[in-house]
């Protein structure tokens, strides 16, 4: 039986007349990219997707051409601060066209670097409304730090300049401080950021290392780089974390929500190990002030007993006998040295010592009256 048919040049044909008829002017498309690389002969090839509610609904192909890619991949980058990438939300202008070879195209004509920003913010304000609601934001507040942190689990790429920075800093103090460092690498900026990142505080608590503080840093970077900090499930892990979690991410923006939720945050992993330095010099600072406040005491101790000493050589040299004889008196002693207060019971022939200042007279006793 004959069926009535047509070939796929024609199929193909058609759909390219009917697109182009639909889509005679470029038009402004919203839509996430999933994937992106740029070619060696200079053209930027995209595949642009929607998603609602965790599911790709729709895909399509598109491309800048290498005549306008350096303009528009420019003037993004001057307006958001980072690079076209995988991930992230955009307006675009397109040309719709259809090719009978390689299908649905869009090619990019324009780029709105401000639609992308919005996009991320009001994002960033939905999740912390939801932390919020959860009462998650104070939850590692409840936490405490112990006076002399000393087992410390970064997470942070190996290699990161912020990462040594922090090391040198804090285990080459100028005060002999000592403190165990131990990493735990983690992808610290794009998509996979947040996974990764709470995979290795996963791994921390697992470890059974009873760590005092968890720190997670990088070195900064531009507002689309560091926007994975605003992740909800990243948020969500650190607030629940069992350890106080500490962040130094280098930004621009005031707060990221990472650092919202975090025990502490500070600007810079240099700033991060002056933290940790300051917790041993503030107990430096209270132990020598025990110190001094115990020096003194015994200070104040001696000085009293110094004191109520003087007093007795005082009391006693005044009543030494020899201070008396220099003032003219003399003193009478018998033959056994025994102070004479009476003539009573000294007779005639009795020898008798006479003592004065500056010596004494030995006398025999002739009588007396």
């Amino acid at each position: 039986m004959e069926k009535e048919f047509i070939d796929l040049l024609t199929l193909q044909t058609m759909l390219q007349e009917g697109v182009e008829e639909i889509f005679p002017e470029r038009i402004w498309v919203r839509a996430e990219v999933s994937s992106i690389g740029r070619k060696s002969n200079g053209h930027c090839y995209l595949e642009l997707s929607q998603t609602e509610d965790g599911t790709t609904v729709a895909k399509a192909k598109a491309v800048i051409w290498r005549s306008r890619y350096q303009e528009i991949a420019g003037a993004f980058e001057n307006a958001t601060g980072a690079m076209l990438r995988e991930g992230i939300s955009l307006l675009a202008k397109v040309q719709v066209s259809y090719s009978v070879l390689y299908g649905l195209t869009l090619t990019i004509d324009e780029i709105e670097p401000e639609f992308t920003i919005g996009v991320k913010e009001l994002e960033r304000r939905r999740t912390i409304e939801k932390l919020k609601a959860e009462g998650l934001l104070e939850k590692q507040q409840e936490l405490e730090l112990p006076d002399l942190p000393y087992a410390l689990a970064v997470i942070s790429a190996k290699d990161a300049a912020g990462y040594g920075d922090f090391r040198r800093h804090l285990l080459e103090n100028e005060y002999g401080f000592a403190f165990r460092v131990d990493l735990f690498e983690a992808t610290m900026q794009g998509v996979t950021a947040p996974e990764s990142i709470v995979d290795a505080l996963d791994e921390i608590e697992a470890s059974g290392t009873g760590y005092d503080a968890v720190l997670i840093m990088r070195g900064g970077g531009s507002n689309l780089d560091m926007d994975c900090f605003d992740d909800y499930g990243l948020a969500f892990r650190i607030a629940n974390c069992c350890l106080p979690v500490f962040t130094a991410i280098g930004h621009d923006r005031d707060h990221h929500v990472a650092d919202m939720v975090a025990f502490r945050s500070v600007k810079t992993p240099t700033a991060l190990a002056d933290a940790f330095i300051e917790c041993y010099m503030a107990e430096d600072e209270r132990i020598g002030s025990y110190a001094t406040r115990l020096r003194l005491a015994f200070a104040g101790k001696i000085n009293a007993m110094e004191s109520r000493v003087e007093l007795l050589c005082s009391r006693i040299k005044a009543a030494d006998p020899r201070n008396i004889l220099t003032r003219g008196y003399a003193l009478a002693v018998d033959a056994k040295g025994v102070v004479l207060k009476s003539v009573k019971g000294v007779n005639a022939g009795d020898k008798v010592d006479v003592m004065f200042a500056d010596g004494k007279l030995n006398c025999t006793v002739n009588g007396k009256v």
